[in-house]
């Protein structure tokens, strides 16, 4: 026996010994409280003549009487507290008891008769067996349960899950999609799993660690997954968190154990989701709140991953999305050596997601998923996902056997833009504003030339607290902006206020965000960009935070510049929006009319889709819709409001 079985035996039987003594004491005391005060026959019949007994139970060899409860409170039953006590006496063999009952009748003590058929086993088993049982069951229940790992005796164990390769519900590349790039980056280790002699006899060496870095929803496991799945190898999945425990020493225990599970299993993969959980770096500021147990599970970490061959066949994988937080011992050589961008899908990339999601929903003939990855610009493979089955859902609340266009056209807007609010009941004057400030979006966006164009318009509210939106559509991922671009995109959000000034005699506070909004545009114009004739090409302000991929996050910013220079930054900005402002203002007086009828239309049908739009603006006759009546149909339609 094994020197660690031999210690869990002896611990067992200890604590099984200490139990049965504990049920010894335990049943000792009990007895002893129960058990009646044993008296001589002669002071029992001295309690009889002086009326002490209240009650006389004749049994079969003794005789058990109750003691009036005053009497108990004198003499013998002091000790008790006033409670009730009883005695008992032996009966003495051949004597006549007629004489005893007739006395007990004249001392009016009630008695009674009791024939006792007890046998010792049936004893032994209320006392010793019964009780021993229930303490096995008990002692059974717990081993089982450290046996599991559950216990203190296997908190060293790992809790990896382990995929078998030959398992036939796998993940194939087949099932990613939108990260080619980071897919081809991996086909090398799936190509050295499969085929490890090839490189052995080059020499080369496969890196020993793969870092999947990305934003949340981009599809780092299922990408692991995937590579698990063409190398048909056993997948070791866990996160970070799951090595740390309140005792120091856990973690590290977990991750030897681990390893030398997957060494057993070799050729497989090793899969750490949030790595940052344990992967923190050791310097700087953090390490003045340093967590040992954290600090030891990395160290073991970094020993177990350099320490094992190239030719072991583990390949160690992990994914996070805060890089800049990892220690540099982990991404050093021979370690994590390389590192996988996993980035928010593309055009291209969208729409291939979305055909992988839509597999298992019937879809109708008028399904564009095109249009869906374009409305869907931003948005990751988890994101996605949600989006195809919000449609899958739309489509069931309206009775269909089919998704359509307009289930995908409404579960974007859910997720964009929130709920319907049917019920948000507007004036007509409310109404009214609301449909012009709709219209002098759209119609800006429609006059200028590189805004992009217009996809909906809608007055219905929605829960985020929009009264209306207007949905603009991008034909393509843009990545960078000109300074006519930006120039035009002012003109856009500031359309509504305008409409509102020229149609409603007085604005309103629901330009709030677009004044917002064209504010920063014209204040990174003059700051970031360079923007700025005046000014020149300089960049104002030292933004303060860290990156996040190749994002920064902003947590404030540092003054680079005198108060004269911030005079004038202001002066700049103002002079951006006033600009955009007047130009905005020119062109809807222009086409006022054509302002007029695309918010008599909204206020008729609530939602204007883009070929509406541009057949109002050139004076033609909008297209039916199904011939379906103005109001009803727009209702039908799902159509979405907006910010």
């Amino acid at each position: 026996m094994e020197p660690v079985q031999k210690r869990r035996v002896m611990f067992s039987g200890v604590y099984l010994i200490l139990a049965l003594v504990v049920l010894w004491l335990f049943q000792a005391t009990l007895v002893r409280r129960l058990e009646p005060r044993v008296v001589p026959y002669s002071e029992f019949l001295s309690l009889l003549q002086e009326g002490r007994l209240d009650e006389v139970e004749i049994r079969q060899n003794e005789l058990v009487a109750a003691l009036k409860p005053e009497a108990t409170a004198e003499g013998e039953g002091k000790e008790g507290g006033g409670k009730r006590s009883f005695v008992e006496t032996s009966r003495l063999p051949g004597i006549e008891e007629t004489r005893l009952l007739e006395a007990l009748v004249e001392k009016k003590v009630k008695f009674s008769g009791k024939i006792e058929v007890v046998s010792f086993w049936e004893q032994f088993l209320l006392s010793w067996a019964l009780p021993i049982a229930l303490i096995a069951g008990i002692y059974y229940m717990g081993y089982r349960k450290l046996g599991r790992g559950a216990g203190p005796m296997n908190l060293g164990k790992n809790r990896a899950k382990i995929y078998d390769g030959n398992q036939a519900e796998r993940v194939r590349f087949e099932d990613v999609a939108g990260v080619d790039e980071a897919e081809a980056e991996l086909v090398e280790i799936v190509d050295f799993l499969k085929n490890p002699d090839k490189y052995r006899a080059l020499g080369a060496r496969i890196p020993k660690g793969v870092l999947l870095v990305g934003p949340p929803g981009t599809g780092k496991t299922l990408l692991a997954k995937a590579i698990a799945g063409e190398a048909a190898v056993p997948f070791f999945s866990l996160s970070g968190s799951e090595f740390v425990e309140m005792f120091v020493g856990v973690g590290a225990s977990r991750m030897r154990d681990l390893f030398v599970q997957a060494k057993e299993r070799a050729p497989c993969i090793i899969f750490i989701d949030e790595l940052d959980a344990i992967g923190k770096s050791r310097g700087g500021v953090a390490a003045l709140a340093t967590h040992d147990e954290r600090e030891q599970t990395l160290n073991q970490l970094l020993v177990e991953m350099d320490g094992f061959d190239g030719t072991a066949g583990v390949i160690i994988m992990a994914a996070t999305n805060r890089p800049e937080v990892l220690d540099p011992a982990l991404l050093r050589a021979g370690r994590f050596d390389r590192q996988v961008l996993v980035d928010r899908p593309d055009l291209k990339g969208r729409e291939d997601i979305l055909r992988v999601h839509v597999r298992r929903l019937k879809l109708a003939e008028n399904v564009d998923l095109g249009v869906v990855a374009q409305r869907t610009s931003g948005m990751v493979g988890a994101d996605l996902a949600n989006a195809v089955n919000e449609a899958a859902l739309a489509a069931a609340r309206r009775g269909s056997t089919l998704v359509e266009q307009r289930d995908f056209e409404e579960a974007i807007d859910r997720i964009q833009l929130g709920l319907k609010k049917r019920g948000r009941a507007m004036n007509e004057e409310e109404k009214r504003r609301v449909a012009f400030h709709e219209a002098g979006h759209a119609l800006v966006a429609l006059s200028v030339q590189h805004a992009d164009p217009v996809h909906r318009v809608t007055i219905i509210p929605r829960s985020i607290g929009a009264l209306g939106a207007t949905l603009q559509l991008p034909t393509e991922d843009r990545y960078l902006m000109t300074r006519d671009e930006l120039r035009d995109r002012l003109c856009v959000m500031l359309g509504g206020r305008i409409a509102e000034e020229l149609c409603c005699n007085d604005i309103s506070t629901g330009a709030q965000n677009d004044l917002e909004r064209a504010t920063e545009t014209a204040r990174q114009m003059v700051c970031r960009f360079g923007m700025s004739d005046v000014l020149g090409p300089l960049t104002f302000g030292r933004p303060v935070g860290a990156r996040f991929l190749d994002t920064p996050v902003s947590l404030g910013e540092e003054r680079n510049f005198s108060e004269e220079t911030a005079r004038a930054i202001d002066a700049e900005v103002r002079a951006a929006v006033t600009a955009a402002y007047e130009r905005a203002r020119a062109l809807l007086k222009e086409r006022l009319p054509v302002l007029h009828r695309i918010a008599e239309r909204l206020l008729e049908r609530e939602t204007l889709e883009r070929a509406e739009l541009e057949a109002i603006a050139q004076g033609q006759a909008a297209p039916a819709r199904d011939g379906a009546p103005a109001r009803r149909g727009a209702l039908e339609e799902g159509t979405a409001p907006a910010p």
